[in-house]
């Protein structure tokens, strides 16, 4: 429900129940004591009640990234992926949310958990799902975005993820389309989906968000999944920090409200999750660490440094992971590793966000 419905479900009660308060004493005491309307605090109780037993509804058209969401956006997309997890782990995954509907995913980045995670999310709801492979497409002869876009909105699809090398590209395309867009990733933007499911990978392994400390550590300069993170978490309460070389952070990073750490041992001290990041290399243009093996060194993550965590700290990495140089195997495949439900938990995380931007689709 829109914040002014519930506003205004909640003046016309307490407008109905404070009606009484200012009319006059004798009046009060004229009127037999069961007509008394209940005292307005009750009746603020019953609106609040009435307004939020109608669940809220996604009122986006698109979903280009975590910026401008609210809590209420983020935590309605985390609590339909829930439901989404119980139909992935089903014996019978289909269902008819998309039935009609044609997916177009276009990637003009090499992707595996996402694009593969899209598709398999479209066909579980029923969607007619296209893979554009963009190696094979117009775009190697020269086509600029811009055509692409209109190309595709002329085959009618009722909802394009994309994937871009290009920060802001995504929103361009979004522009240019009559269909829903959803953002899997824009250069060092954004991920929204991948800040997601983590978020529902810690809600459903520590019970809550707020309060959590959770450090990022690595490559967060390049890295789109660190600004949505950072952004999400922020949101719901947690107490984020960042983690890395002053070459791999960037300028200005601590006016989003993180706390910044060039030391990782110093970094990883008494925190609840542990977010490693890939190093970024097709994003660098020079020299930003000495060498891969005194990176790992210095802030790759190992057995011996995350025993400075709590000691029920939670391991995680977006993939694909480079092993060796952000993290150990050791880590990786270890108890405190959440690496693997994360992945499953990018379906849910897709059927939720698919099937909420579908709600708003024309009939």
């Amino acid at each position: 429900m829109q914040g002014g419905a519930i506003g205004s479900t909640f003046r016309a009660a307490c407008d109905d129940s404070c009606a009484h308060v200012a009319a006059p004493a004798d009046k009060w005491r004229k009127r037999p004591a069961h007509s008394l309307s209940p005292r307005p605090r009750f009746a603020y109780r019953r609106a609040l009640m009435t307004a939020s037993a109608t669940p809220p509804v996604f009122p986006h058209r698109h979903l280009l990234g975590i910026e401008g969401l609210s809590p209420l956006d983020i935590l309605t997309l985390l609590d339909m992926a829930e439901t989404a997890v119980d139909v992935s782990r089903q014996v019978e995954k289909k269902r008819t949310v998309l039935s009609g509907r044609t997916q177009i995913n276009l990637f003009f980045e090499a992707s595996t958990r996402t694009q593969s995670s899209f598709e398999i999310a479209g066909k579980r709801l029923g969607a007619d799902v296209m893979n554009m492979s963009v190696a094979t497409s117009s775009v190697k002869k020269g086509e600029t975005l811009i055509d692409t876009a209109v190309t595709l909105n002329a085959m009618r699809p009722d909802i394009i993820v994309v994937r871009h090398a290009s920060a802001g590209a995504v929103h361009l395309l979004a522009r240019k389309v009559d269909c829903a867009v959803v953002n899997a990733g824009d250069g060092a933007h954004e991920h929204p989906t991948q800040a997601l499911l983590d978020a529902l990978t810690i809600r459903r392994n520590k019970g809550r968000i707020s309060g959590l400390n959770v450090a990022i550590c690595g490559d967060v300069l390049h890295s789109r999944v660190a600004r949505s993170n950072i952004i999400l978490l922020s949101a719901l309460g947690a107490r984020v920090r960042v983690v890395g070389p002053s070459t791999l952070l960037p300028s200005g990073i601590d006016r989003l409200g993180v706390e910044v750490y060039r030391d990782m041992r110093a970094g990883l001290r008494d925190v609840d999750i542990v977010m490693m990041l890939r190093l970024q290399r097709e994003r660098m243009n020079g020299a930003f660490i000495p060498s891969a093996k005194e990176y790992f060194h210095f802030f790759g993550l190992d057995e011996e440094k995350l025993k400075l965590a709590k000691p029920d700290a939670l391991v995680m990495h977006p993939g694909p992971m480079n092993r060796g140089v952000e993290i150990d195997s050791a880590v990786a495949d270890g108890a405190q590793s959440l690496i693997r439900e994360q992945v499953e938990m990018g379906v849910a995380v897709r059927m939720a966000v698919l099937e909420a931007l579908a709600r708003n689709l024309p009939n």
